[in-house]
């Protein structure tokens, strides 16, 4: 078994794509740990804002909390229309780009790379801050546990969606069940009027400042990134078994519940015991979860349990973007705005390039930030809410034209939720943009027109080059004049004897073309030699044949130059031979063993590239290969 069989499974074939579909089960794990976790860290982002409040901050969460809820069920009801209009794939690109124009849809397509790839990096991010939370020796050591998370699980979802889905099911399903019900214990025992802890927290430091307008809004901006992968779902609906859309409906309804109750029970339990945000920065950091567990349950088995399910969650949770970046890179690939090798499938029927490319830019991230998590939450969320905005307006603009056919009650109540998560998100937009702008969201504001530049340049190039080939009328076809050979080569030998009998065969006029010198003043060959070889080896067969012989010209490179000397004698050949084709012959020894690549030198390859660069349409370059075989 090969290495790469070992770490990415057989390679399967296109009728086993089946297998590799999903149902809820599967679904939930695979595009809900980017929504599920945030939880982690949504929390806590809006009471890091509220810190300079001191405990003020913490009658304020509740209500946050409120409001992000209210723009998720918003958001929850406006994607379940989606998936419903758009059963194949209903993201933010597809429908913005079919309802709004493509330079739009090209817009939320960047927007939501950008998102996907920020969601990698926050979510390992906060994952080993939850580590460090519970085990401090190994804050130091912060950036290459995130590193090696990203690898495990770049190398996981090479293998497959269903099989990251199935692994990524148990940590999934395990810190939901363990989380709601120490939630809903701390709800039981605050009710009671009981919310003593058992280990207490850390003190909430003095207030600097008092509650305002402006700090709430921020601190609602910071709440929002727990509502980042709520749109996984409708970006992947072909990952789901038939009938895709029920099972799709069934995730989303199952991530959106479950995130909920999560959000709003951590809100209610640190207001109710007193829990605030910490520096990441500095030692002794603790997390929002992690002092919420030490008062629940003090710093035993359950306090174990609860932080370990957390850190897989939240490591686990970049699976999401590993999930739905491919798919959009597919997209945009089928398109023409980002290279043909996005949209060819690997090994294991997932599209690798996607993946590599992702976990490229997470771990670029993670290293400029140093995995601190309250480093990287700025940039987040501009991403996911401009494509939010731009999915939700488009899907207003679809029941637009619906109604233009049927104007029926059902049809005018969807464009009426569509609408209004337009514009709910359009207006959390502006929040966050004006909010986070000094933060760090510059970086994304600036980011996302770049890419948006570099994308467009990729499909106008592609356009180019396919209406310059659109046509290829054949002419002449009862006239056929064969082309004019040119042969470089480097001495006489076995490889040059092959590809002069096929110049042979192709015509008679062929030209073979010898450089001298380039090896410099002391490593000329003999150009006797050479000639000797020549006309023993080709002029005295062919006088003998009576065919004419190719010529032989050899030129001395003074400069040790090749290319140039090559492309003219290539250039003057299209001058004489104005109506004939100009086929160059490069001889190339093929490398077998890896060592052969540092043995010889690459000059047959710079030709081909040179010739392919510069020379007209009517030059072709046809590679003859020797290989070597081995003794």
């Amino acid at each position: 078994m090969s290495v790469l069989s070992l770490l990415l499974g057989r390679r399967l074939s296109n009728t086993e794509a089946g297998g590799e579909k999903i149902t809820e089960l599967e679904g939930v794990p695979a595009m809900g740990l980017d929504a599920l976790s945030s939880a982690a860290y949504g929390p806590e982002a809006a009471l890091t804002i509220l810190l300079p409040v001191g405990a003020a901050g913490l009658t304020q969460i509740v209500p946050i909390t409120g409001a992000v809820l209210l723009l998720l069920f918003i958001l929850f009801f406006s994607y379940w229309q989606t998936i419903e209009a758009y059963p194949s794939n209903g993201g933010s690109y597809t429908v913005a780009s079919e309802n709004l124009g493509a330079p739009v849809g090209l817009l939320a397509g960047t927007a939501l790379m950008v998102d996907y790839t920020l969601n990698v990096a926050v979510g390992i991010s906060a994952g080993i801050a939850a580590l460090t939370s519970a085990v401090p020796a190994l804050h130091p050591w912060t950036l290459p546990l995130c590193l090696a998370v990203l690898a495990a699980i770049t190398l996981l979802n090479l293998r497959g969606t269903q099989e990251a889905g199935l692994a990524f099911a148990v940590p999934t399903y395990l810190f939901v069940v363990w989380w709601i019900g120490l939630l809903v214990f701390g709800l039981a025992k605050a009710m009671a009027g009981h919310p003593a802890p058992v280990t207490r927290p850390p003190p909430i430091p003095a207030a600097t400042q008092a509650v305002g307008l402006w700090l709430i809004l921020r601190a609602f901006a910071s709440g929002c990134t727990a509502m980042t992968g709520v749109e996984a779902v409708s970006n992947a609906v072909s990952a789901f078994r038939a009938p895709s859309v029920r099972h799709a409906h069934r995730t989303l309804a199952g991530i959106v519940i479950l995130l909920a109750f999560l959000l709003l029970a951590i809100a209610t339990l640190a207001r109710s015991y007193a829990i605030g945000a910490m520096d990441q920065t500095r030692p002794g950091y603790q997390s929002v979860l992690s002092q919420l567990a030490a008062a629940l349950a003090g710093r035993g088995v359950i306090y174990d349990v609860a932080i370990g399910s957390v850190l897989a969650v939240l490591c686990l949770s970049a699976n999401t973007s590993f999930v739905g970046f491919p798919r959009l890179c597919r997209l945009l690939a089928r398109d023409r705005y980002l290279p043909h090798s996005f949209a060819m499938p690997g090994r294991r029927l997932v599209y690798s390039l996607g993946i590599l490319f992702l976990a490229g830019a997470a771990s670029i991230l993670l290293v400029a930030f140093g995995g601190i998590t309250d480093r990287l939450i700025p940039l987040f969320a501009v991403g996911a809410f401009l494509s939010f905005t731009l999915s939700q307006a488009g899907m207003a603009m679809h029941w637009t034209r619906a109604l233009r056919h049927a104007g029926s009650p059902k049809v005018q109540l969807k464009r009426f939720v569509n609408g209004l998560g337009a514009i709910a998100t359009a207006v959390a937009l502006g929040i966050i943009i004006v909010a986070k702008f000094a933060e760090g969201a510059w970086i994304t504001i600036l980011v996302i027109p770049l890419l948006f530049w570099l994308m467009h340049s990729v499909r106008r190039r592609f356009d180019t080059v396919r209406r310059q080939l659109r046509y290829g009328a054949m002419q002449h076809l009862t006239r056929h004049n064969p082309p004019a050979v040119m042969l470089p080569m480097e001495s006489w030998n076995a490889i040059t004897a092959k590809a002069l009998h096929f110049a042979i065969s192709l015509s008679q006029d062929v030209l073979a073309v010898h450089l001298s010198a380039l090896e410099g003043p002391e490593g000329d060959e003999n150009e006797a030699e050479l000639r000797r070889d020549w006309q023993r080896n080709v002029v005295m067969p062919a006088q003998q044949a009576g065919v004419p012989a190719p010529t032989l010209v050899v030129l001395r490179s003074e400069y040790r130059e090749f290319l140039e000397p090559l492309q003219k004698i290539v250039r003057e050949m299209e001058q004489r031979f104005p109506d004939r084709t100009i086929a160059v012959l490069i001889p190339e020894v093929v490398k077998v063993k890896w060592w052969d690549y540092l043995l010889y030198t690459y000059r047959s390859r710079q030709l081909q590239a040179a010739l392919m660069r510069q020379s007209g349409r009517r030059v072709v370059v046809i590679d003859v290969p020797w290989r070597i075989v081995e003794e």
